[in-house]
């Protein structure tokens, strides 16, 4: 055969072997793929593929000559795994995030009050905006988000490319949304009809906690959250004037016993904390199904107690991890959740073999999907799920070397080594570059809103707290 002939039956099969590959919008080369699976399977040298904002296809490097990829991301190693999901924040708090960090009894001596001068429309915006990009170089694609505003921070959460709950508080004395909880529910009510058919956009309803609101508005929450079918937010069993004031309004029940009293444990809730929960409490969550978000380093910077998860997940109860507001745990992602997740529990329960990594990994990504009624869709890199995936770095220092990587998740990573982070099929960063919104621009919004809150907290005394 010529070296012609020859070259021009290598350009054929090229050329066939390109046509006979299915095309795809995104391909992830070369990963060691958590899929997060029902087997958690893993694979060395793995493959993610992704069409039209849906998982097409994982498995090994043979995928590669299968598919045509308009983009593709070598990671060389890296982690490929499913997006983290931050199942409990208030994101907008970000503009007050080391403010008043160790003043006791700091929700009602300092944050409501700070709440009453500062919370507008610009300030959510503001904050939701900041919070939005903390999360996405922390490698959170889903965040659960209770807050004043929520239409607001839907706007936010709709430009940089996230999924998200979005749930409008309602509480009982006035807030700047609302001056009763009556118009707070009316609030809601109209905030989910506009975005409930939004495609990354979950709206819900949010009461603030049972001790905040009345019986019969609990009640009509969780009626009106059955008939417009949304979820519902909540914290619950969290401290102790929660605990002192159900008591009384109870002659004794637990806020949980409480909850389930009046119907409104059901499967809809998303409780927030759950701290102060005995067995009883337990079997009742995971009786109506509840979703629960255990915060383990808000819970431990206010010393309110260690929420009993081993004994949840030994129970079969939902339960995902979260932050909680980044003045309590002064974080939004989740990736740095983890290392605490799997140490305090060990402390706790005095048994190193506690919590170990890959159970931790686990309540980060489909243990929040299922948290939030949400694993159809969220969780696991599976055919057929929604294409949110991050990339971790594995050649950082303090991820070198890898021999397990689910321990170095747990006790190595942070969030800034996230390299990718992808939603709906979407690059929302890509080495660490930012292409949904403008980092600088928000970041310098935030700075010039901070200004104003010092000026305020200036103006009440409390600077320096």
């Amino acid at each position: 055969m010529s070296l012609s002939r020859a070259f021009a039956t290598t350009l054929l099969a090229a050329a066939c072997s390109a046509y006979a590959a299915d095309p795809a919008d995104l391909m992830i080369t070369d990963g060691t793929v958590l899929t997060m699976n029902p087997e958690n399977t893993v694979f060395e040298h793995g493959t993610v593929v992704v069409s039209d904002g849906k998982i097409v296809a994982v498995g090994g490097p043979e995928l590669t000559a299968k598919y045509q990829a308009k983009k593709v991301l070598d990671v060389k190693g890296d982690i490929v795994m499913p997006g983290l999901i931050n199942t409990h924040t208030h994101g907008s708090m970000t503009v007050f995030r080391s403010l008043g960090d160790d003043v006791p009894d700091r929700l009602h001596r300092y944050i409501f009050p700070l709440e009453n001068k500062l919370v507008s429309r610009d300030m959510v915006r503001t904050g939701a905006n900041l919070a939005n990009i903390e999360m996405i170089k922390g490698g959170v694609t889903t965040y659960a988000d209770m807050y004043y505003f929520e239409d607001e921070v839907a706007k936010t959460v709709d430009k940089a490319g996230l999924r998200a709950v979005l749930g409008e508080t309602i509480i009982n004395f006035p807030v700047a949304d609302a001056q009763t909880p009556e118009e707070g529910i009316a609030y809601a009510v109209r905030f989910i009809n506009e975005y409930k058919d939004h495609p990354r956009i979950t709206p819900a309803f949010a009461p603030h906690a049972p001790y905040t609101n009345t019986t019969e508005n609990l009640q009509k929450i969780a009626a009106l959250s059955e008939e417009l079918n949304v979820p519902v937010m909540i914290h619950l069993a969290e401290t102790d004037r929660e605990k002192e004031e159900i008591a009384k309004r109870t002659g004794g029940k637990s806020p949980v016993q409480y909850m389930a009293d009046i119907g409104a444990l059901n499967n809809r809730l998303l409780a927030a904390h759950v701290i102060m929960a005995d067995d009883n409490d337990l079997d009742l969550l995971k009786k109506y199904d509840v979703g629960v978000a255990h915060n383990i380093s808000a819970n431990t910077k206010s010393a309110k107690g260690v929420a009993p998860v081993t004994q949840m997940l030994e129970k079969g109860i939902r339960t995902g991890l979260g932050t909680d507001g980044p003045m309590s745990s002064n974080t939004l992602t989740t990736m740095n959740e983890l290392n605490l997740v799997g140490k305090i529990h060990k402390l706790e329960t005095k048994n190193r073999a506690a919590m170990p990594p890959l159970t931790v990994v686990e309540m980060a990504t489909k243990g929040s999907a299922r948290a939030l009624h949400m694993d159809d869709k969220i969780g696991s890199l599976e055919t057929g799920k929604l294409a949110d995936i991050i990339v971790v770095d594995t050649k950082a220092p303090n991820m070198v070397p890898v021999y397990s990587p689910y321990a170095a998740l747990v006790y190595g990573a942070n969030g800034a080594n996230v390299r990718h982070t992808i939603v709906d099929g979407v690059i929302l960063m890509e080495d660490r570059q930012l292409l949904t919104v403008n980092e600088n621009e928000i970041i310098q919004d935030a700075q010039r809103l901070a200004e104003k809150v010092r000026e305020t907290v200036r103006a009440s005394g409390e600077e320096g707290k």
